[in-house]
């Protein structure tokens, strides 16, 4: 693997490590898109492509899910991650050598002490951004402007969350940090552009009905904060919004856990039956536990943009997934299935529940979140189904059905 991109642009991407002759990305009716240079087989990394920014969410942070603060990789042990995430200090794991933690490699800031999972880290943040975002002795004081930023965004944008405003900030610091500040500004003017009334739908859905209010709001504390002269356009309420739904449209979740690679360490394990038994009951036990004491949220949390990943297109049959199996901010896509020279590479901006939902509700999903309407296969051949969403269905069936089996359910479901 080599870093190398071929695009329509012809512009080189020093962010993306990839094997060069599988794909090619060329314009098509939808705008951007990836299409397979020769046949891609199932399971095939397509492409493995670093961010040209990335961000914890700061509620995430704040809540103690400690995460390299550039690569976003997990720094807890996986019993700590454990402990914390069950409640409970004496949780031991067994198998502790699996996990792949390496704290005496941990590094911080000697300025303001942000913590990195390595030396490298902690010196490419330097030397592209966190010069500018250090805040030294006032990391902890209220009255800093990125601290003041940073809480005027916490109490506008709550879990579960989808979007940071350090994202927007490290990439103001990236270009005034940069020599070459033009070529930064065009690598971030790749990302899909929406209307002014697209940004305000975007704007809206991040914020919430008092939308307008709380976007001047931080734009006043960003301007504050992170003014700079070449990129003046974004600090205008037009601009700012603009980039706001820039972040918003085109940002990858990105999710690391230090549990989790160790639980697929021990996947991987060669055991005799009654010891994978035990250790498989063990880990099932493991995450009953967490989930009655943490729900959903177990994992370092941020997200980033990928100018490749952001080129893929959505389908709700998908031929190709993103992953990060690395436990950094190392975005992996891999086929799904057989890919043919010329077919189109697609991902599924939907989570896998969503795409068992009524076509219906799977356009509502996109047009609210993505603001476009599907025409994958699955969406096609669905088409002369009634528009009613999944919910609709469900409640048809209650009404239908034996009170019995209604009860039933929500037992199940307590269960």
């Amino acid at each position: 693997m080599r870093s190398v991109c071929k695009r329509g642009s012809g512009m080189i991407l020093p962010f993306l490590i990839v094997f060069s002759k599988l794909i090619v990305g060329r314009e098509n009716v939808q705008g951007k898109g990836l299409f397979a240079k020769q046949l891609i087989r199932k399971g095939e990394t397509i492409f493995v492509e670093r961010p040209l920014v990335a961000a914890q969410f700061l509620w995430n942070a704040l809540y103690r899910y400690r995460a390299c603060d550039h690569c976003l990789r997990a720094l807890e042990k996986a019993e700590e991650n454990a402990q914390r995430l069950t409640g409970k200090p004496g949780q031991v794991l067994p198998y502790p050598e699996l996990c792949p933690v390496k704290k005496d490699l941990h590094q911080n800031c000697p300025h303001c002490q942000a913590v990195y999972c390595s030396a490298e880290c902690r010196l490419a943040a330097a030397d592209q951004y966190h010069r500018v975002l250090c805040a030294g002795p006032s990391q902890d004081d209220p009255l800093h402007p990125l601290n003041k930023l940073q809480e005027a965004w916490r109490s506008v944008h709550y879990p579960p969350e989808t979007a940071s405003i350090m994202l927007m900030a490290r990439m103001v610091a990236t270009v005034k940090q940069a020599k070459d500040k033009d070529r930064w500004i065009r690598l971030f003017s790749q990302f899909c552009n929406k209307t002014a009334n697209e940004e305000e739908e975007i704007v809206h859905k991040l914020l919430g009905d008092k939308f307008k209010g709380q976007l001047e709001l931080l734009r006043r504390l960003f301007t504050d904060a992170l003014y700079e002269d070449a990129l003046s356009q974004w600090f205008t309420p037009d601009g700012f919004r603009s980039l706001f739904a820039l972040v918003g449209t085109n940002g990858q979740g990105i999710g690391t856990s230090s549990l989790s690679q160790w639980v697929h360490a021990c996947d991987a394990l060669e055991l005799k039956p009654r010891d994978r038994e035990q250790l498989d009951t063990f880990t099932d036990q493991l995450y009953k536990d967490i989930e009655a004491a943490t729900g959903e949220f177990l994992n370092c949390e941020g997200s980033g943009l990928f100018v490749l990943q952001s080129c893929c297109n959505h389908s709700c049959v998908p031929n190709a997934e993103t992953s990060f199996p690395e436990n950094n901010f190392l975005l992996h896509v891999t086929a799904l299935e057989d890919i043919k020279p010329g077919e189109e590479i697609c991902i599924s901006y939907l989570d896998c529940c969503q795409r068992e939902r009524s076509r219906h509700s799977r356009h509502k999903i996109l047009r609210e979140n993505y603001l476009f309407v599907c025409s994958c296969p699955k969406c096609l051949a669905e088409a002369d189904e009634p528009n009613v969403t999944s919910e609709e269905e469900d409640d048809d069936e209650e009404e239908e059905g034996e009170p019995e089996d209604a009860e039933l359910g929500d037992e199940m479901t307590d269960v």
